[in-house]
């Protein structure tokens, strides 16, 4: 008898600490340093944004490595990274994949790296929001050639910032459905109605109608290649989805390489 009483209770614990815990296990926030760019780049500059409530961000400015044509005239990219990431742990990447003679902008989240604050989805939206405008504050900039990408978590903040303000094409790798979509995937004992995140990609999509280019890897377990074919179908604007043969969620790009690298570049006009 205490079994059968004990296994619904049980179940009841295990849903109501994923049902509390949600936002600490999608936002796990990890720290780190933020290097200099100017030490490990030899270019670029640290920059500090402040949210509403004072909270503090960091991340860096990268400026196009060509400034000899009329202001302004460059394109730019804002990065966002995955779940796990800050600019400490990926500023290889960034350095090895921004596309030649544009602008890169890239945060660390409320809570991640060497940013201040709590994690969170509205919080990672508003960062996102202060990070476009800083860059309509950079006079070389041509606001009508401003490129955002996002990776995985990243994703969402992406499609976000593709909805509410301008932007000239969207990137997206590994892109999940939603928050929902995610944790029917990964946490099927959870009852959808009790996911408070939306992260709502496969929503936001349908009202974007900038050109669209994504990647994914098609051995990816985390977030399957089926949601980002999803996702590229739900989408408003034109689309184009690149397949990294062999690659998971985590190696996109080493497998994807100097094709993944051109491809992004030839996006970023």
């Amino acid at each position: 008898m205490a079994l059968v009483w004990g296994l619904p209770a049980l179940y009841l614990v295990l849903v109501g600490l994923l049902w509390t815990f949600q936002e600490r296990i999608t936002f796990p926030a990890p720290r780190s340093a933020l290097p200099d760019p100017k030490q490990v780049l030899g270019y670029g500059e640290k920059i500090e944004l402040r949210m509403k409530n004072g909270t503090r961000l960091v991340g860096w400015y990268l400026p196009p490595k060509d400034l000899r044509r009329p202001s302004p005239s460059s394109a730019a990219l804002l990065w966002f990274y995955g779940n796990g990431e800050t600019i400490g742990a990926i500023w290889p990447t960034v350095r090895d994949f921004r596309p030649p003679n544009a602008a890169l902008l890239v945060l660390d989240y409320p809570g991640y790296g060497a940013s201040e604050g709590h994690a969170g989805e509205a919080a990672v939206y508003e960062a996102a929001d202060l990070a476009y405008q800083e860059l309509l504050k950079r006079p070389e900039i041509d606001r009508h050639r401003i490129y955002v990408y996002g990776r995985s978590l990243g994703s969402a903040v992406a499609t976000h910032t593709a909805v509410t303000q301008e932007v000239a094409g969207l990137i997206l790798e590994s892109p999940f459905t939603s928050a929902r979509g995610m944790a029917a995937r990964h946490y099927r004992i959870v009852p959808g109605f009790l996911v408070r995140l939306g992260l709502d990609n496969l929503e936001n999509i349908k009202r974007i109608r900038c050109p669209i280019l994504i990647f994914h890897g098609t051995t990816d377990k985390l977030v399957p290649i089926e949601m980002g074919r999803a996702v590229a179908a739900a989408a408003a604007g034109p689309v184009e989805f690149v397949m990294i043969e062999g690659a998971g969620h985590n190696d996109t790009y080493d497998v994807g390489g100097k094709a993944y690298k051109e491809k992004l570049a030839a996006f970023v006009k």
